[in-house]
């Protein structure tokens, strides 16, 4: 290729892209199984203390992440419906 895109940096996703294979995945959770008291302790230590992180994390976690609301296409304002007849719609495509 002479427009040089096998030097534009990307990278083959063969073999790394998607979730990691159940096994895997079970041996890290017998790993870590031991180390949950600890973690529980610690994230306790944190939310006693009051550090953002884990006040917010507990939060998130005990009553789930507030549902977030976007508007990206009205800038607040509400969309007025418009009504098309049949007959309108038949005259302009006569007019096509």
């Amino acid at each position: 290729m002479a427009d040089g895109r096998k030097n534009n940096g990307g990278h083959s996703t063969k073999g790394v892209a998607g979730r990691k294979p159940k096994a895997e995945e079970q041996k890290l959770i017998e790993k870590l199984t031991p180390l949950a008291p600890k973690a529980h302790k610690a994230l306790e230590q944190a939310v006693i203390d009051q550090e953002q992180w884990a006040v917010k994390l507990f939060f998130e976690y005990f009553y789930g992440k507030p549902r977030q609301q976007t508007d990206i296409t009205t800038n607040g304002e509400s969309l007025n419906k418009v009504e098309v007849s049949k007959e309108q719609i038949d005259k302009l495509i006569d007019k096509l």
